[in-house]
C-alpha cells in the first residue's frame, strides 16, 4: 500500500503550526469606518435595516470617533444627511455644512483620526440621484462643477481625504485640478473607480436617506457583468489624479479587486458595503451563523483578493476581536 509523500495536513495540525504558516493576517492598520452625520444635537437614530449603525448628529459623531481611535482603527468616512435638499445639492457646498461641521468638530479634538468624506450629491439632491438632472437624465458635465466645490468645502473645513463616489465621467480630475488651485494639492483622492450599480446598497439607502426618487443609477453605475470596463475606470482615474482606487461593493467582485490589484501598482481599496453588513448580521440574529467567524473569513477573503484597504461597518468589532 503507498501513502503520500506530500501532506499538505502536516501544516494544519495545530494552532502554532497554522499560524506559522498564515499567509494574510487582519489588521485593523487598513480599516475605514463609515458614519452618518445628521443635524441638530445629541441625536442618535439606529438605522433599523443595518444593527449598530446610527444617523447621529456631529456631536454624538465626535463621541464615536474618540471610540474608533481607541479601538486603533485609523480613520472614517462622513456621509451626510442634510438639512435641506433641491435639485443641484448646493446644501453639500455650504461651510457650516452637516459634514463641514462635523469635519472641524473631529479635528478641534485633535484626534489621531484620518478624516475622509464622501463627494456625492445623492444625499443632497431632492430627486436622490448623483447628479444634475435635465429633465429625466442625470447630464455629466454641469455635475462636475459642483462635486468638485464640494469636494473643496470638505478640504476647506479640514478633511484628510475626498472620496468622489458619484461615478460622473472626469470628476477625479476636476475635483483634483479644483483643490491644487486652492492650495490643497496634499489632499488626496480616493476615487471609487469601480463601483457598481448593485442591488446590495438598499440599507445604506435607508442610512444615507438618498434612494433615488425615480428610476435608478444604471446609467453611471458600472454593469455587475462587466469586467473589462472597471479596469478602464480604475486607468482613467489614475489619469486624472486619483491616488487610492476603490472596487464597491466588495463580495460579488472580488475577482475585480483581485484584477486591479495585478494590473496597478496603486494602493487598492474595497468597501465591505451596506448589504453585506447586513445579511451577515441578520443571520448572526437568527443564530445561523456564528458572526465573529463569518465576518473575520469575509474580511480575510477581502484582503486575500488584493485590498489594503476595507471600507467596513464591521470595523469595530474586528477590532474588538483581534485584541482578545
Amino acid at each position: 500500500m503507498s501513502f503520500p509523500v506530500n501532506r499538505p495536513r502536516r501544516l494544519r495540525r495545530t494552532e502554532k503550526l497554522r499560524s506559522l504558516v498564515r499567509e494574510h493576517w487582519l489588521s485593523t492598520a487598513g480599516y475605514i469606518y463609515p458614519m452618518f452625520v445628521c443635524p441638530g444635537t445629541k441625536i442618535r437614530k439606529e438605522v433599523s435595516s443595518m444593527p449598530g449603525i446610527y444617523q447621529q448628529s456631529g456631536d454624538q459623531i465626535l463621541e464615536e470617533c474618540r471610540e474608533v481611535e481607541s479601538l486603533g482603527i485609523p480613520g472614517v468616512i462622513l456621509f451626510g444627511l442634510p438639512e435641506s435638499k433641491d435639485a443641484q445639492g448646493k446644501s453639500s457646498l455650504a461651510a457650516d455644512g452637516v459634514v463641514q461641521r462635523a469635519i472641524e468638530g473631529i479635528k478641534k479634538a485633535k484626534l489621531d483620526l484620518l478624516v475622509i468624506t464622501d463627494v456625492c450629491l445623492c444625499e443632497y439632491t431632492d430627486h436622490g440621484h448623483c447628479g444634475v438632472l435635465a429633465g429625466s437624465e442625470i447630464v455629466n458635465d454641469a455635475t462636475l462643477e459642483i462635486l468638485s466645490e464640494q469636494a473643496l468645502s470638505h478640504a476647506r473645513a479640514g478633511a484628510d481625504m475626498v472620496a468622489p463616489s458619484d461615478m460622473m465621467d472626469g470628476r477625479v480630475g476636476a475635483i483634483r485640478t479644483k483643490l491644487d488651485k486652492h492650495k490643497f494639492e496634499n489632499v488626496p483622492i480616493m476615487a471609487y473607480s469601480a463601483k457598481y450599480c448593485s442591488g446590495f446598497y438598499g440599507p445604506f439607502r435607508e442610512a444615507a436617506q438618498s434612494a433615488p426618487q425615480f428610476g435608478d443609477r444604471r446609467s453611471y453605475q458600472m454593469d455587475p457583468a462587466n469586467a473589462r470596463e472597471a479596469m478602464r475606470e480604475v486607468a482613467l482615474d489614475l489619469e486624472e489624479g486619483a491616488d487610492i482606487v476603490m472596487v464597491k461593493p466588495a463580495l460579488p467582485y472580488l475577482d475585480i479587486i483581485r484584477m486591479v490589484r495585478d494590473r496597478f501598482d496603486v494602493p487598492v481599496a474595497a468597501y465591505n458595503v451596506s448589504g453585506e453588513y447586513s445579511m451577515v448580521k441578520a443571520a448572526a440574529q437568527n443564530n445561523w451563523i456564528d458572526e465573529k467567524r463569518v465576518v473575520l473569513e469575509i474580511l480575510t477573503g477581502i484582503q486575500r483578493a488584493g485590498a489594503e484597504i476595507v471600507l467596513t461597518y464591521h470595523a469595530k468589532d474586528v477590532a474588538r476581536w483581534l485584541k482578545t
